[in-house]
């Protein structure tokens, strides 16, 4: 399970402006731009060049770079530690367990489900209900008693499952998404295939889905 919100694209100007600058064909450029919204209206001239580029390797296709995605996303900590392999420019915040951890109970609506057999999801209502007790008994102990609060709250950092969601503000650009979708649009995992299916969503994907050979 994945949930993605609030994407903004941005960095056009300056990447279409860039893709020109190797052969200073700057008066080519063709592309027009929605005054509502920001985003481009790509020319012909303009696309024809971006995919050549795209096609030609990623020391050629720098301009990718300059196309800044940033998005809101809750996924379990299992995927998060998969995107993690991409951090090449990207930035990610995340919602802190250090800080907010035990700052309400647990829930199995806290956790990735989908496609968990019941035996899986049984054993996990368990542990939800062991981790709730360990936090009650984390909030009923004397703030004085330092050590024996920390053990406890150890004791859950710990033990939490990965399938446990956290919500994280991302910064990437259409040069890592192109890598992450040719890589992992085949993954297994379902969360991959959500992530996917978002990345093909985003304006002009096709610089960043097609394949070339």
């Amino acid at each position: 399970m994945i949930k993605i919100e609030h994407t903004t694209v941005t960095g056009w100007e300056a990447a279409l402006r860039g893709m020109r600058a190797p052969l200073q064909s700057w008066d080519r450029s063709d592309t027009a731009w929605n005054t509502n919204t920001g985003l481009p209206i790509i020319g012909k001239h303009d696309l024809e060049l971006a995919k050549k580029l795209v096609k030609s390797g990623s020391e050629h296709r720098k301009f990718m770079r300059y196309i800044i995605v940033s998005f809101d996303i809750t996924a379990p900590m299992m995927w998060m530690s998969q995107i993690d392999t991409y951090k090449v420019g990207t930035v990610r915040n995340s919602t802190s367990k250090m800080h907010k951890l035990l700052a309400k109970p647990f829930e199995l609506g806290d956790f990735a489900t989908e496609g968990m057999h019941d035996l899986a999801k049984g054993a996990l209502a368990v542990i939800v209900d062991e981790l709730n007790q360990w936090r009650r008994m984390y909030l009923d102990t004397p703030k004085e008693e330092t050590e024996k609060r920390k053990a406890f709250w150890e004791g859950v950092l710990r033990v939490l499952p990965e399938s446990y969601c956290q919500t994280s503000t991302m910064l990437m650009n259409y040069e890592v998404l192109r890598n992450i979708y040719q890589q992992r649009v085949n993954h297994k995992l379902n969360e991959w295939h959500e992530f996917c299916k978002w990345i093909q969503s985003l304006p002009y994907s096709e610089l960043i889905t097609e394949v070339h050979v």
